[in-house]
């Protein structure tokens, strides 16, 4: 808890006693806003924290007057087969293990596992390390595959955002595959003089239309305005995180409106951990959140739930 609401552990030390305890903060805010939406609440916790924050939203046309507009789609793809196979083998084979420690050990091996599962939901041969690969073993691969058709064939640019360097460049090879064209892929281990080279061609240069980008590399510091579309291929769950990428289009600079396609495998537990960050929306907008390592508190029969395949 002290992680997702670190913003009212700041006014704690700067302002002792302004927000009171955690546990109060708990009853008189968390509850009513995130379970009750509670609109009072919400309003009047905005009101007595507006005069100690300052905030520049992209949506307030009163302060950006000539940024377009943001477009976000949430993409829902299905598992491939292989997929699902995978899916319920690698699940009920580690939800064991977890069920068998504690602590930190235990907390580990979810994370393990959550890991492994996002990978799968991405492309099977991202977990089984398969050379042999074919965009058809994914259905998240099939359904990028088609949104970029689209897009090259508006003329339009793209940035594609992945938490994995190993997915990068399995969606490099595909794209170049199929397109025959190059794809540009930024991570952590290039050198600075690689990665301005690669940014520059992207802004200057009419052929290069794909730019990858690993979340890390790319969350930043980057200004990539001639993309009028972004791609997460895989969510981190942090809507700062999220929205700090999508921003190396969406900034001062834009001309033009920006398309968002979040991918999302469904009936997997990428699409219950959206829905629950939707549902927190309110407060989520007002902290920091923490990725998945929720997840790692949440005992046994609700980590089930939230894992499980659903039709």
């Amino acid at each position: 808890m002290k992680t997702d609401y670190q913003n009212t552990g700041v006014f704690d030390f700067t302002n002792k006693g302004y927000l009171t305890g955690l546990k109060k903060f708990r009853k008189n805010y968390i509850v009513p806003i995130e379970k009750e939406k509670n609109q009072e609440t919400l309003s009047n916790f905005k009101k007595i924290t507006k005069p100690f924050i300052l905030r520049r939203l992209k949506s307030d046309k009163n302060i950006i007057k000539d940024l377009p507009d943001k477009i976000v789609n949430d993409v829902y793809c299905n598992l491939s087969k292989e997929q699902v196979a995978l899916y319920k083998e690698t699940l009920d084979s580690s939800i064991r293990e977890v069920e068998e420690n504690e602590g930190m050990k235990r907390k580990g091996l979810v994370l393990k596992l959550i890991n492994s599962l996002k990978q799968i939901c991405n492309h099977p041969s991202q977990f089984t390390k398969n050379k042999h690969l074919s965009i058809e073993e994914s259905g998240k691969m099939e359904v990028l595959m088609n949104i970029l058709e689209n897009i090259l064939e508006s003329g339009e640019k793209v940035l594609i955002f992945t938490q994995y360097v190993q997915m990068g460049e399995i969606i490099q090879k595909f794209a170049e595959e199929k397109f025959s064209q190059e794809v540009l892929f930024l991570h952590g281990s290039q050198s600075r003089k690689k990665r301005d080279d690669m940014i520059d061609r992207f802004q200057r240069n009419p052929q290069n239309k794909i730019f990858i980008i690993s979340l890390k590399a790319g969350g930043t510091g980057l200004n990539l305005t001639a993309a009028q579309n972004v791609i997460h291929y895989d969510l981190w769950w942090n809507p700062a995180v999220e929205n700090q990428a999508t921003d190396r289009a969406y900034r001062i600079g834009q001309k033009e409106n920006v398309m968002v396609y979040r991918f999302i495998t469904k009936g997997t537990f990428e699409e219950k951990i959206n829905d629950m960050i939707q549902n927190k929306e309110e407060l989520a907008k007002l902290t920091v959140g923490s990725g998945e390592t929720f997840i790692t508190e949440m005992d046994t029969k609700d980590l089930k739930d939230m894992l499980k395949l659903r039709k």
